[in-house]
């Protein structure tokens, strides 16, 4: 039975989430439709200038995002201290960039004086406004809803085209990010549409080979793409905000893993393995069927045994899911 999504999210757990939205019916989201002849590569578009359009007014950062036919990954970042720092008219402006707001907001952003009994009713919402800035559902909801209304006009039907609920799972440490991470970036190459990262369209993997391929300090954040969340290094004192480790590192990883898969040597490692296994500790043989089947095999929450242990304690689970996956592919 399906958890409630406050007891599978829990900011003060991680700031990291993979999230799935499925289509429910049978026309595609994108690409090519080989029963119809129909061609929807062009939602594609709409999917990536809305997520980064949500982004920018939401306490939430993309690390990740693959655009495929008919579903779409992401890994998000949600930063409650941004949102915290906010202030009351920062607050109202970029939730009427989403939603019409009310009386007593419109008035207040015009200048007109309020009551008091009507500035703590706006307070209130104020408050309802900076928490729901931060949270996934609301990120999801405002994607999903745009989408759906655009295909369910162009396709001239109504109803659902999504299925009823998007799948998250919460990243609890390095190990668990890395591998979801690399799991998205290269969903396209295990899918057989793209040959290479680089080529692979609509994925966040491949904006991040244009930028690093471009700079001439790749692992400089400023020199990464501004709409990602950036790779500042592996994790230290002081830490800046972003993903701990280095992009090119990672880019490294990626290559290697997206060979390892397409070549079929699952079996057959390479002596040469790149630093951020080595760092994290993950056998390599575990790394490469996580990078495979990472959104099946986890459910909920994905982190070490120890770490997922201590979260479910917090959270008031009964039981511990995952347990024996984690124990086995993170150890």
């Amino acid at each position: 039975m399906p958890k409630p999504r406050k007891t599978l999210i829990s900011l003060e757990a991680t700031p990291y989430y993979h999230c799935v939205s499925r289509c429910v019916r049978r026309a595609f989201l994108c690409g090519d439709d080989t029963q119809s002849g129909n061609s929807f590569e062009h939602r594609r578009g709409w999917i990536r200038d809305r997520l980064f359009q949500l982004a920018d007014v939401f306490a939430i950062d993309v690390a990740a995002y693959a655009v495929m036919s008919n579903h779409y990954h992401l890994v998000v970042a949600v930063s409650k201290a941004e949102a915290d720092a906010w202030t009351g008219d920062e607050v109202i402006a970029r939730w009427h960039r989403l939603f019409a707001g009310n009386l007593l907001s419109h008035r207040y952003a015009a200048g007109e004086p309020l009551l008091v009994v009507e500035r703590r009713a706006l307070d209130a919402l104020i408050a309802l406004w900076r928490q729901r800035l931060t949270e996934i559902s609301w990120f999801m909801r405002c994607l999903n809803e745009d989408i759906a209304r655009k295909a369910n006009s162009e396709d001239g039907c109504t109803g659902r085209f999504w299925e009823g609920r998007f799948k998250s799972q919460a990243l609890l440490d390095e190990k668990a990010l890395a591998a979801c991470l690399a799991y998205v970036d290269l969903n396209p190459v295990r899918a057989a549409m793209a040959d290479t990262p680089e080529t692979s369209a609509f994925t966040s993997v491949q904006e991040r080979c244009e930028a690093a391929a471009q700079a001439t300090a790749p692992n400089e954040p400023t020199q990464q793409p501004a709409r990602l969340l950036p790779f500042v290094g592996n994790p230290r004192q002081d830490m800046p905000k972003g993903l701990p480790f280095r992009v090119t590192d990672y880019l490294d990883l990626v290559d290697w893993t997206g060979r390892a898969m397409r070549e079929g040597k699952r079996g057959v490692i390479d002596s040469h393995l790149p630093p951020v296994l080595e760092r994290l500790q993950i056998d390599p043989k575990h790394w490469l069927y996580m990078t495979e089947k990472f959104e099946s095999q986890f459910k909920g929450l994905v982190g070490t045994a120890f770490r997922l242990k201590a979260v479910c304690q917090e959270l008031g689970y009964r039981r511990t899911p995952n347990a024996g996956a984690c124990r086995a592919l993170l150890a």
